[in-house]
């Protein structure tokens, strides 16, 4: 039987088949099969240079000693961070962009990934040389957006180029501490006969530039596209490369960008950046939790605000909700912001425990700002937008509700109670709803602040009385 001359390839797990299929049976994912010739997959995953670029990069990041060392005896490493001109995004990197490493920067089209790193690179240029490459943007783009946002500097050099090869010619000659590469998915090795963007070139690509950061110290910052799912496009092998990986959030119509790290090596991942859009680039927001809560409306039903903890930092925040009667068979439910799960659950329980017909409404949540909530300790506010909204009875407007809500209806306790509580009252709210636990646990009496003591959900009925 005559060998195939083509394989296919999954995009998000490399899986591969000689056949085209719509679902990925490795990792569940439709339509990502690409095909791609058996000759490019040999010279990709075979060649001296692959496997040569793989024994160095190896070879930096671990000591290949042949003698076990014990642990107490190994020194802790020294890593040198610089900060980018951005304290949001320091924050998010965990103190700076540290020497060597490679972040890979990812968004939605438009959100601004290619203003920020201008931005950055403006910033690094003042105190060492910093490289950017785009394979998108002619030089006459570059220079419009430079202008825009009033940069310029002797030591930022800018490059057009997609060839891989070339972009390290480049490098070794302009010796740069810091590259920056927009985007990743246009760099192509032409050794390889696939296309741009595809499987095996992200992966050679991405390949060359961790191996040069991490032999010669240099500061990596990569572009990844985004696919229809929200998830980097790509082989996912490429997150796992890297060691940083950061996503753009929020809404092109709206100002307000946040940053969030799902992967990083040298800090937190629970940390996250917030930005506003102007028209001279993206300015820091050093107070969220004004910015979320300005233009709040008052004496409106189905609006609570919560405190959630986001790394180090408390955050208030507005959600608000919609119950109106259904006129379709099944009522809509729709969640922005808020787990769609986890709004379904909330609903079962306040259907179940309290006999409110939620099942003949439609109920529509949003949290202000294009914040997105995962911590649990927003279900109680969740909670009483919802109720405040079904029966149109308004909440105080100077109250903060705070807590997780169980299945049998009790108020669960949450971590950083005192941390949370203390932001609100800095704020001006003078009514917070708390766990019953963490009131037991850690008496607080804070000068014009009343706390409330909720044990369970119908401890909170008396705000609808």
């Amino acid at each position: 039987m005559k060998a195939p001359k083509s394989i296919y390839v999954c995009t998000e797990c490399d899986y591969q088949s000689t056949k085209w299929m719509g679902k990925c049976p490795s990792c569940g994912a439709w339509n990502t099969f690409e095909e791609q010739e058996i000759s490019d997959l040999d010279s990709a995953d075979k060649g001296p240079g692959r496997a040569a670029a793989r024994h160095a990069l190896f070879s930096t990041a671990v000591d290949t000693g042949a003698d076990a060392v014990v642990i107490d005896d190994l020194e802790m490493p020294s890593y040198m961070r610089t900060e980018t001109g951005l304290g949001e995004l320091d924050r998010v990197l965990g103190g700076g962009l540290v020497l060597g490493s490679v972040v890979l920067l990812s968004g939605e089209p438009g959100i601004g990934k290619s203003t920020m790193l201008m931005q950055v690179s403006a910033t690094l240029g003042k105190s060492c040389r910093v490289l950017y490459v785009s394979g998108e943007e002619s030089q006459g783009q570059l220079k419009l957006r430079a202008k825009r946002l009033d940069i310029h500097g002797a030591n930022l050099y800018l490059c057009i180029e997609t060839n891989i090869r070339n972009i390290i010619k480049q490098t070794d000659k302009l010796k740069p501490n810091v590259l920056i590469v927009d985007s990743i998915q246009t760099i192509y090795n032409d050794e390889i006969n696939s296309a741009p963007g595809s499987v095996t070139q992200v992966k050679e690509a991405a390949m060359a530039l961790i191996h040069k950061a991490k032999n010669e110290g240099i500061s990596v910052l990569l572009v990844g596209h985004v696919n229809k799912e929200g998830g980097i496009a790509g082989p996912k092998v490429l997150e796992h490369m890297v060691d940083a990986v950061i996503y753009f959030e929020g809404e092109r119509q709206q100002t307000y960008r946040i940053i969030r790290a799902i992967k990083n090596r040298y800090g937190s991942t629970n940390e996250i950046g917030v930005f506003e859009m102007t028209d001279t680039g993206l300015s820091e927001v050093e107070n969220p939790s004004e910015m979320l809560l300005s233009g709040r409306p008052q004496g409106i039903s189905g609006n609570c605000a919560v405190c959630v903890i986001e790394g180090s930092r408390p955050i208030v925040a507005e959600i608000q909700a919609l119950v109106t009667q259904t006129f379709f068979p099944s009522p809509r439910r729709s969640s922005t912001g808020i787990d769609y799960n986890r709004l379904q659950m909330i609903l079962a329980v306040l259907e179940k425990r309290l006999g409110l017909r939620f099942s003949a409404n439609d109920a529509y949540l949003n949290v202000i700002g294009g914040l997105r909530l995962d911590e649990p300790a927003a279900d109680l506010a969740v909670a009483l937008s919802l109720i405040s909204s079904l029966k149109d009875k308004v909440l105080p407007d100077d109250m903060v509700a705070i807590g997780e809500l169980g299945l049998a209806g009790e108020v669960r306790a949450v971590g950083g109670i005192e941390q949370r509580v203390r932001e609100c009252a800095r704020l001006g709210f003078s009514r917070i709803v708390i766990p019953k636990k963490n009131a037991e646990m850690k008496p607080m009496h804070i000068a014009g602040v009343e706390l409330f003591a909720a044990g369970s959900i119908y401890d909170t009925i008396s705000f609808f009385a």
